[in-house]
């Protein structure tokens, strides 16, 4: 059978999503979309004699082009997919020993804080949360223990911003590793390894995904030494990523320009229309100027990104904002083509104890929102009438 030979062509992140890594085509039958191939093991000719894929967790051609999307999109040289967020970056902090320490952005995703605090301290790997966007915090945390910085920029769920070059910086001159979680952003919006940083994390289920149907886990990276770690790991302790949810990835990630353009825009619309409430007591969005980490993000994203958190004044009764919602959804997660809400002190960082999420800010009447691609207009009257009915009344 022939086999299909192409150049590929296009630099542009829009046209990457489509034709990056594998190139979107199957090289045997010129098939448009990666197969799947749905394999947990494949025949061998002969003894030491093989097609180049003998298992698929050690590896499966349609995770395969997901890996090398992933690379490409994020400007690296390797990439992998696990079973979910958390086995991603479960997989990264593998990477340390017993007496290392790891820096992480003090409103992190409650997920992250709980493996940390109760998993990976089983084995003698200890944490200490410090405020990133605070570089001589940054400084002084840093002891011959610490090994790594992980970032979130925007952070989870305050939209806190990191200048990620910086941070970067201060790391190389002490020899530690740079970690920053992109799931915010994605690649389209902001490259943290065009920055600096050393290992990239994405919760895919998020934007990258796009619709809500898949749980997974990406990393990029350059280095070639730690990514023969990180394979060397994924493969022993076999978190993988299946290869039908590797093929919806890939159909996903095909629309994440257009998706998330859509998102940004409803975004900013929602943005400063709830900047101007008097209902609203704060607002956390960095594509607004008056946010604090604005200017920084300007530097290093290419917009303020799709999320946004607030809180509604001490007069209304949370419980009934969330249950007035009709359009948009009340559920965990983000990103998706539907509007998600969610309460993050009771939810996605209830395993954050009390004391540190009000010392950080994650207040039990913050709201954290997801804006999907409906009209932004039905979203706004949503949240209007969610917030009217709320109004406690005296």
């Amino acid at each position: 059978m022939k086999e299909f030979k192409f150049k590929q062509e296009g630099t542009s992140i829009e046209t990457k999503v489509i034709h990056g890594g594998a190139g979107g085509i199957d090289t045997v039958t010129g098939a448009v979309n990666v197969p799947i191939y749905q394999t947990s093991t494949y025949r061998q000719y002969a003894l030491g004699d093989n097609t180049g894929w003998e298992y698929s967790r050690t590896g499966n051609p349609t995770r395969l082009a997901l890996e090398q999307l992933t690379a490409d999109l994020e400007s690296g040289k390797h990439g992998y997919a696990f079973g979910s967020g958390m086995a991603a970056i479960t997989a990264v902090y593998s990477l340390f020993r017993t007496g290392d320490k790891i820096l992480t952005s003090s409103n992190v995703y409650g997920g992250t804080f709980r493996v940390l605090d109760k998993v990976f301290d089983h084995f003698g790997i200890t944490y200490q949360m410090v405020d990133t966007s605070d570089l001589e915090a940054v400084k002084a945390a840093i002891t011959p223990d610490v090994k790594a910085i992980h970032i979130e920029s925007p952070a989870n769920p305050l939209l806190t911003i990191t200048d990620i070059r910086k941070i970067a910086e201060i790391a190389k001159e002490k020899g530690i590793l740079t970690i920053v979680d992109n799931t915010f952003m994605t690649p389209y919006l902001q490259r943290p390894l065009e920055l600096g940083a050393d290992i990239v994390v994405h919760s895919a289920t998020k934007y990258l995904n796009g619709h809500c149907d898949v749980v997974a886990g990406l990393v990029a990276l350059n280095d070639d030494d730690l990514a023969e770690q990180i394979a060397f790991i994924q493969n022993s302790t076999g978190g993988v990523l299946g290869p039908f949810d590797s093929f919806l990835l890939l159909r996903g990630m095909k629309t994440l320009s257009v998706r998330l353009d859509r998102q940004v825009e409803n975004a900013e619309k929602i943005a400063a229309y709830l900047e101007k409430l008097d209902d609203i007591k704060k607002i956390y969005y960095p594509g607004l100027k008056t946010d604090p980490g604005y200017e920084i993000n300007r530097s290093q994203a290419k917009n303020g990104g799709a999320m946004m958190s607030f809180e509604l004044t001490e007069d209304h009764d949370i419980r009934k904002f969330f249950e007035s919602l009709r359009v948009i959804a009340l559920a965990e997660s983000l990103g998706g083509v539907e509007s998600l809400a969610c309460h993050p002190a009771s939810m996605t960082h209830a395993s954050i104890p009390y004391e540190i999420r009000q010392e950080v800010g994650i207040t039990d009447g913050l709201i954290r929102f997801s804006p999907g691609i409906e009209s932004a207009d039905d979203l706004i009257e949503d949240l209007d009438q969610a917030i009217k009915a709320s109004r406690i009344s005296k």
